[in-house]
């Protein structure tokens, strides 16, 4: 039997902008070996696998062309917006994932999307002799959270001129980086490099604003934040605090509704 797949262009309202993310809503999961061929093959950011329980709440996991990952927003922000695709009359979703726990997303006014995510404030640290060889300039300031090392910069140009060296980013595994710095005409930009987890550079990277959110509210002094994520592709992102939660919500645009042959895979 073929399987549905979709394909989004998630943090974005232009198609063609933002990251995509495949989505794939399954009555039961697959082998894990099979789930990774899938997103291997798709060689997107990551692929998405969703199924529902019986209690009405959408188990997640992602996929990366490398690896399963434990926290992906743009592929959840993607699965939402297939979900509430096919249900119309949604607007609210639960989602669940191991390393998450529940995650809530809601639908707001002209179909931007917001999902509820826990803060992963990131904590001052000593910045590893690697990542300073693999980022020029170098960073006025070295944090840390469960999934990245934060390298901040003192202007969006800073920014966007990085040329990582991507092998001695590698050697931080398991751990990405993400550079940001107050944006010219957003609250804050960022970049997000993940050569050991995933390819060079993730076009959005929804689950790194848990983290970005806290740090850029703390030092604007403001709760809602309009970020913009500077890759090639480039992706919008609204933020702000809620209490013990971080809301980071996007707008997205369908792309490709397919079906995939698994054959002899199965």
């Amino acid at each position: 039997m073929p399987y549905p797949l979709f394909v989004v262009d998630a943090f974005t309202r232009t198609r063609f902008g933002g990251n995509q993310a495949a989505v794939m809503p399954l009555a039961a999961w697959l082998p894990d070996a099979l789930m990774q061929a899938i997103a291997t093959e798709n060689n997107l950011s990551e692929t998405a696998f969703v199924v529902k329980d019986d209690k009405g709440v959408f188990h997640i996991r992602w996929f990366s062309p490398l690896t399963e990952i434990d926290f992906c927003g743009h592929a959840t922000l993607a699965s939402a917006h297939v979900l509430f695709g096919e249900n119309p009359q949604a607007n609210r979703l639960r989602f669940y994932a191991k390393a998450l726990g529940e995650l809530v997303v809601t639908k707001g006014e002209e179909g931007l999307i917001e999902m509820s995510f826990p803060n992963r404030a990131p904590q001052a640290c000593e910045a590893p002799a690697a990542l300073l060889a693999g980022l020029e300039p170098k960073p006025r300031q070295v944090l840390k959270s469960a999934q990245a090392y934060f390298a901040v910069y003192g202007s969006e140009a800073e920014v966007r001129a990085l040329k990582p060296d991507l092998e001695a980013l590698k050697t931080l595994a398991p751990f990405d980086v993400v550079a940001t710095a107050p944006g010219d005409s957003h609250d804050f930009v960022s970049r997000y490099f993940w050569p050991a987890n995933g390819g060079a550079e993730d076009p959005v990277t929804g689950s790194i604003h848990a983290g970005l959110t806290p740090y850029w509210a703390e030092r604007l002094g403001k709760a809602a934040l309009h970020a913009f994520q500077a890759s090639a592709r480039g992706g919008e992102l609204f933020c702000r605090i809620d209490g013990e939660r971080v809301l980071v919500a996007g707008y997205c645009v369908s792309y490709l509704k397919g079906s995939v042959e698994l054959g002899e895979a199965l």
